[in-house]
């Protein structure tokens, strides 16, 4: 599944609310929308997320314009009044609310549960304003592709909460190569550093590869009397690389 933002913009310049931006988004290979202000980082993930039509440009998913199904697919994460939690909700409490939304029983057990796996279970009565920013991206990405027919993320401005760029991307950048589709919307200079992330990323899979390649031809090649002697009589093998409703929350995302 393959989101493009297609020059995309909202108002004129200069001074546009969205200045005119474009990215492609890939399982595997997150789309990066760089862009500056207050206002600009919700407007292009509302843009990115099917919420909203462009002044200018497109939208296409797959190579086709269908706002709803963009929103079937992708869910806004940690979007300013939007699709964020307050500061003050507990970590088990964004679980229990997200358990809900997803439909899914929000039960104490079921909570303990996720946080186990998420590995985030000493985490749980710490506000979400408390925990690094690598964690609360993890947290709110995993929850998020709980609902169903999930299998995108527009997640916006993770760099607003601190820590390195490196380490929160990296959570972004394992769950893209799972298959989902990311459209990260973050600050110039943070896509400036993300963009020297994957170009590394990119190189070393490419290294990799090609060694793979030659490895599986030299074996090819290799006759059964090729093979070293491990004593001097013998061939020896090759050596192998060793919720509840009175809680004081914002749902992740409100009703389109």
């Amino acid at each position: 599944m393959t989101l493009e933002l297609d020059h995309v913009g909202i108002g004129e310049e200069p001074g546009a609310a969205l200045p005119v931006v474009s990215a492609v988004a890939a399982p595997g290979h997150p789309g990066v929308v760089a862009v500056e202000t207050e206002q600009a980082p919700v407007l292009a993930s509302l843009v990115a997320g099917g919420r909203m039509q462009p002044d200018t440009g497109r939208l296409l998913l797959d190579g086709h314009e269908d706002a709803a199904a963009v929103r079937r697919a992708f869910a806004l994460v940690d979007t300013p009044g939007v699709a964020e939690p307050f500061p003050v909700m507990t970590v088990k409490q964004i679980v229990r609310e997200e358990l809900a939304f997803a439909a899914q029983r929000p039960s104490r057990d079921h909570v303990d549960t996720v946080l186990v796996e998420l590995g985030l279970g000493h985490y749980a009565d710490t506000p979400v304003q408390r925990v690094p920013t690598a964690v609360r991206v993890r947290l709110l990405v995993e929850l998020a592709l709980l609902r169903d027919g999930v299998t995108g993320l527009v997640v916006t401005a993770p760099e607003r909460h601190g820590g390195a760029v490196e380490e929160w991307f990296a959570v972004l950048r394992d769950v893209a190569r799972r298959g989902v589709t990311i459209v990260l919307v973050t600050s110039k200079a943070a896509a400036a550093t993300v963009e020297t992330l994957l170009d590394t990323v990119e190189t070393t899979e490419t290294v990799q590869t090609h060694d793979d390649a030659a490895t599986h031809v030299a074996l090819q090649t290799e006759g059964p009397d090729d093979a070293a002697l491990s004593d001097g009589t013998e061939p020896g093998l090759p050596s192998g690389p060793s919720v509840t409703a009175e809680s004081a929350t914002v749902p992740t995302e409100a009703t389109p």
